[in-house]
Formats: C-alpha cells, sequence, structure tokens
C-alpha cells in the first residue's frame, strides 16, 4: 500500500478549507485517510497552516510521498527539513542537540520573515485606506467649492434681479410722478 501526504477538501463552494493528510493513494481525494496531519486555509492572507511537524516526518520516514501542493506546505512549515536533520543523525553526520538547535534556528528565522510579511501587508493596507481617504477628501472638497459657486451664482442671479425689480419699480415711480404732474 503506498501512502500519499495529501490535501483533503472540506468548506463551501467558493471558500475551500483542507485538511492535511497521509492516505491510500487509492482512496478517494475527500475519501478515508489513516492520520490527519494538520489544516490548510487559504483564504486569508497570510494562509493558515497548523500541521503536525513531528507526525509528517514519521509519514516521510516510512516512505510516504508528498503531493506537489502538501510538499510545498510541508516544506513552509519545516517537516522536510526536520526529516532531512533525522537521516544526518541515523547516519551519524550530526548528533541529536545539533539536529534541534538547527531546526529551532530554522524556526526562529521563519518567525521573523512571516511576522515581517505581516507588518508589510498591515502598512499595506493602512497606506490604501489613508490614500483613499484623501481621495474622498479631495472629491468632498470639489464638491463643496462646486456649491458654493453655484450658491454664489444663485445669490448674484437673486440680487441681479432685485436690482432689476427697484429700477422697475423706481422707473414705474418715476413715471407715476410724471403722470401726476
Amino acid at each position: 500500500m503506498s501512502v500519499k501526504i495529501r490535501l483533503q477538501r472540506h468548506g463551501k463552494k467558493g471558500k475551500p478549507y483542507y485538511w492535511i493528510v497521509a492516505a491510500d493513494a487509492r482512496s478517494k481525494r475527500d475519501g478515508k485517510y489513516l492520520e490527519k496531519l494538520g489544516m490548510y486555509n487559504p483564504n486569508i492572507n497570510p494562509a493558515t497552516i497548523e500541521l503536525d511537524v513531528d507526525g509528517a516526518v514519521k509519514w516521510l520516514q516510512n516512505g510516504a510521498q508528498p503531493t506537489d501542493t502538501a510538499k510545498a506546505i510541508l516544506s513552509y512549515k519545516g517537516a522536510l527539513l526536520k526529516n532531512h536533520l533525522a537521516g544526518g543523525v541515523r547516519k551519524g553526520a550530526l548528533t541529536e542537540e545539533q539536529a534541534e538547535a538547527k531546526f529551532a534556528a530554522w524556526l526562529e528565522e521563519k518567525a521573523g520573515k512571516v511576522e515581517a510579511k505581516k507588518d508589510g501587508l498591515s502598512k499595506a493596507e493602512e497606506e490604501a485606506k489613508n490614500k483613499a481617504l484623501e481621495a474622498e477628501k479631495e472629491v468632498n472638497a470639489k464638491r463643496e467649492a462646486a456649491a458654493a459657486e453655484v450658491l454664489a451664482a444663485a445669490e448674484a442671479e437673486a440680487a441681479a434681479a432685485e436690482k432689476a425689480a427697484e429700477e422697475a419699480a423706481s422707473e414705474e415711480a418715476e413715471e407715476a410722478t410724471t403722470e401726476e404732474e
């Protein structure tokens, strides 16, 4: 029986959520599995990955073959590195303590990179919000200026109409006084 480490799809249409499982290669994609190793949620940025690294290493040492996507996830979480270091320990090239130290150093470096990416994403999101706010303020200022122009034009028109009415009234008054004389 050949074993594959692969993704098993869950979630709803358009919102996939995956389990990382060790399954018989002949079983269906979402069918029976031997062991659940973790979860992968690609719907958020950055994607959430929870993985039992020791369980994945155990299956890799027993000959399980990961699919391409599962291999990328295992590499991202360090399971392939831990398997490689375990091979070095078995061959005698490393001691167990050296392998653990290398793996811990790699995990710290990886955590720093992930935090940097999260910070970059939050900064980019904040900059986008600030740009949108500035654009909205500019549009509102233009609208207020246009409204002020329209009001000024309406007031000027009303003032002109009043002057015309006053002039017409004064002309009528002059005509009335001339007619009376």
